[in-house]
């Protein structure tokens, strides 16, 4: 899907996605000290407004401009007088972030399913974004999900396990401190499912 696939998406319902933070996301983030923040592919903002809310001072992207309106229309409406707090940006993931490289403590890709090579360049310029001793956050549907889960993209070339993970930032400056598979309950029509995420903990060196 290209921006203006993102564009109708979005115009069409009132919220896309939930107006909760990804469930991993707040665990992961949770114990960190807050400071500066990217979310990126950040659609609405969920995870931006609930990460402003936490004390941290975040930019939201996304390449869907319609996407982007929303996230600043939901930080006013959230976070009041604190809407400051998070900067919403159209911008594309496979390029350098805004503020430059080292500008922030920490960067979140939640749900950015992109075919390999666009999801490397991702993760560079993701990496480049964080400064020496912070962390990249990363949620995906995971590969499994397709045989073993539910919901999520059917195409296999936008999914990634763990490991796939581990090796598309193998060359860049990171440890990695998680990389494996969470089960997340989903309530459905049809009643309960479990689907089948990636999460990944990166430390920049």
């Amino acid at each position: 899907m290209d921006a203006s696939d993102w564009d109708e998406r979005y115009a069409a319902r009132d919220l896309v996605w939930s107006a909760e933070p990804n469930r991993f996301v707040a665990e992961l983030v949770s114990p960190l000290t807050p400071g500066t923040a990217i979310d990126i592919a950040a659609g609405e903002g969920r995870n931006a407004i609930w990460l402003a809310e936490q004390g941290w001072h975040v930019v939201a992207t996304d390449y869907s401009p319609v996407a982007i309106e929303r996230a600043r229309a939901r930080a006013l409406e959230v976070l009041g007088e604190n809407a400051g707090q998070v900067t919403a940006r159209v911008a594309d993931a496979t390029m350098p972030a805004p503020g430059g490289p080292a500008a922030y403590d920490l960067a979140v890709f939640c749900y950015l399913q992109l075919p390999r090579d666009e999801l490397r360049r991702a993760f560079r310029e993701g990496v480049s974004a964080v400064r020496p001793g912070g962390h990249v956050v990363i949620v995906a549907h995971a590969g499994r999900n397709l045989a073993e889960g539910w919901g999520g993209p059917g195409d296999r070339s936008v999914l990634y396990d763990p490991d796939e993970v581990v090796d598309a930032v193998e060359d860049l400056p990171v440890e990695v401190e998680r990389a494996e598979i969470r089960v997340r309950p989903v309530e459905t029509d049809e009643g309960p499912r479990e689907a089948l995420d990636t999460v990944a903990v990166l430390r920049r060196r």
